[in-house]
């Protein structure tokens, strides 16, 4: 019986947990506007009538730059746990673990500005 008990922690947590994702879609539900017309069902309903293509060129650069944020994003993702880890009293392999992990991502960000990747160019047309 005492393990029992132990869950309803878990299970007051996930109760929370679902009424806080449904309560605001139940709210904006109720709330929001029922009018329905030509500009609500355009594309973007911003008050501004679109003008041009929607098939624009970005710079490769915006993309990479994109997908190293997304790169140490994950990376800095990983790295909490391993340092909660860490200050529990770990072995000093850890440490050296948790160092070369961070000298992998300063060596990953040296390359990326050694090519340039965080320099901005302004193209004028």
């Amino acid at each position: 019986m005492n393990t029992l008990t132990e869950f309803y922690y878990v299970l007051i947590f996930l109760t929370v947990a679902v009424l806080f994702t449904i309560a605001p879609v139940v709210i904006a539900y109720l709330i929001s506007p029922r009018t329905r017309g030509k500009k609500t069902l355009a594309t973007y309903e911003c008050g501004i009538e679109p003008f041009g293509g929607a098939w624009i060129r970005y710079s490769v650069v915006y993309y990479v730059y994109a997908l190293i944020f997304i790169a140490f994003d994950v990376d800095i993702l990983y790295l909490f746990p391993v340092a909660l880890s860490y200050t529990k009293g770990g072995r000093v392999y850890e440490f050296y673990s948790l160092l070369i992990f961070i000298l992998i991502l300063a060596f990953a960000i040296i390359y990326a500005w050694g090519k340039g990747v965080f320099t901005w160019k302004r193209r004028i047309q």
